[in-house]
């Protein structure tokens, strides 16, 4: 699963998720993409879950691009603890995601199949997304008749 080899700081405050994803937000790389269309964490086994969905059912036909990392920690403290004695330990990685951020993108495969591949991925994942097309994308593959 995704996570960073070294930060700065084992443990991170809560942050606020307002506003919208102004980086990121754009197809950059491939044809088809995964868009967010609310606000929330994405954990590093909801992304990887996803990942794999996207990837098995295109059948490494095309290219997948993952465009969110999981570098915010999050602390839990044990089960039936009292209150007090600190901050917990680090337990999951998630990634920060605000509405509009490009989650997955794609390439090389028809729009058909990148499409339901695309809604797989988004049954994996516990925000609500949406598919983006590429103006041009299933347009054809180049090749005069």
């Amino acid at each position: 699963m995704l996570a960073p080899k070294k930060v700065k700081w084992r443990k991170m405050q809560k942050g606020r998720r307002k506003g919208m994803a102004w980086r990121g937000s754009a197809l950059a790389f491939g044809d088809y993409g995964l868009q967010a269309t609310d606000r929330g964490w994405l954990t590093a086994r909801e992304i990887e879950a996803a990942r794999v969905a996207l990837t098995r059912y295109i059948k490494r036909g095309g290219r997948v691009w993952v465009r969110v990392f999981p570098d915010k920690p999050l602390t839990k403290k044990p089960a039936e603890t009292r209150m007090g004695k600190g901050k917990g330990s680090p337990e999951v990685w998630v990634a920060v995601v605000k509405p509009g951020r490009m989650l997955f993108e794609m390439e090389g495969v028809e729009p058909t199949q990148a499409k339901e591949a695309l809604r797989l991925a988004a049954a994996k994942l516990s925000i609500a997304t949406q598919p983006r097309e590429r103006h041009g994308a299933g347009a054809g593959t180049g090749t005069a008749a």
